[in-house]
Order: structure tokens, then sequence, then C-alpha cells
């Protein structure tokens, strides 16, 4: 690492799931803020537009000798990877492949989970059966995104952090702007839980530069 401007590191990021609609934004955040960035797809060959990142790898982050081998020479890897539907649970399997690729290395993991886990502000309850929050719809992936973050509650060796989204997350403006949360779903005065995935990837890129949830769960919204 090195520094850049503002006294900030200068890091080397290795991003999974880089061509996809949260990747290619956190890709576009980090390279803007000076970093170095290698995207990763699973066949580069099918990325439809160009990624700002310096250099782009194949790779599958449900590998870990992938995940392992990719992640040589680098600061943190960060997964924003999303199965297809039908394939929910590749989420868990993958999360498991991450931390065993990083654990010998202790390369950080900045993981991009889900808000299914998280708990309703007024019950307590977590979200994943509450329909004001997760429609019939998104449950399955829900449920696997609540099996994902359970993976990495268990692991106690591998560096990792785990940013749950609020209830919607969408295409918008980068503002800058957002509050963070632990396990509770953060909502607005009008019981909203929303933020832009341009505005994730701030707060994805705010946490690797100056880690505050080493080992835990935060979560982001307006």
């Amino acid at each position: 690492m090195r520094l850049i401007g503002k006294g900030s590191l200068q890091m080397r990021i290795l991003v999974f799931g880089a061509a996809g609609n949260v990747g290619r934004r956190v890709v576009a955040e980090a390279v803007e803020r000076g970093h170095t960035v290698t995207a990763v797809t699973r066949d580069p060959a099918r990325v439809r537009e160009p990624l700002a990142a310096t250099a782009i790898r194949a790779g599958n982050a449900a590998n870990a000798q992938d995940v392992a081998e990719l992640s040589v020479g680098h600061d943190l890897v960060i997964s924003a990877t999303r199965p297809t539907p039908g394939s929910e649970r590749d989420h868990v399997r993958t999360a498991r492949a991450l931390l065993e690729g990083l654990r010998p290395s202790g390369v950080r993991l900045l993981l991009v989970g889900g808000a299914g886990s998280l708990l309703a502000p007024d019950t307590g309850q977590p979200i994943v059966d509450d329909q004001r929050y997760v429609s019939p719809e998104w449950r399955d992936i829900a449920v696997a995104c609540c099996e994902q973050y359970a993976v990495c509650r268990a692991e106690t060796e591998a560096d990792w952090t785990y940013l749950s989204p609020p209830a919607l997350l969408q295409p918008g403006l980068r503002t800058g702007r957002y509050r963070t949360g632990d396990d509770h779903l953060l909502v607005d005065a009008d019981g909203t839980s929303m933020i832009s995935m341009e505005d994730l990837a701030v707060a994805l890129l705010d946490e690797a530069q100056q880690p505050r949830h080493r080992q835990a769960r935060f979560t982001v919204a307006y």
C-alpha cells in the first residue's frame, strides 16, 4: 500500500462479481479514489460494458483455489456476487469458499450480503419473515443470505466484514451521504429502508479505507 490524496492509503483491491450491478459501481468508486483494482468475472469475454478496473481476470468466488490464487498481491478482496434465480444457495457456498481461500493469507474480505438477517426496528425479529420488507418472491434469496451471514459469524480466523444493504437497493445517485447501523434495519421517518447502489459502494469503500467492523456486520441506509 502507498499514500494517496489526503493521507489515505492506496490499496490493491480484488473485486469478485465486478460486472454486476453492485460490483461495477464498487469498481468505479475504488478506481475514482485512486486504488488499483482487479475486476474478477467468470467470463471476461461476456462483459458487455467496459469496466474501469486496472485489470480484468477470470475467476469464480465459489472456488477456494481461485480465491486464494487471485488474491495474491492484494490488500483487500471485495465480493459483490449474486446468484441467478434458482441458485440462491450459491451464496452459502461462495461465502465458505471466500473464507477458506483467504484464511491462510489473512487478506481482508468485504462481503456484500443481504438484508434478510437484519432485525426489524419495531419487533426485533429477522426481516426474512416480515413481508413489509421481504416479499414472498424474494424470500429464497433472503433465506440464503441469512445462511451466508451465519457462515461468516462462525468464522473466527479470517478477516471478514459483512455488509447488509437496506430493504431496497437500486441504481441511483451518488450523494456520499448515508447512515450506518449494526444488526437492526435502518428506516427513515416514513418507514422506508433504502439506498442507491452508488452510495452503497461509497459506504463499502469508506469501510475499506477506515475499518470499523472487523469480523462483524454493518448496514447502511439513507
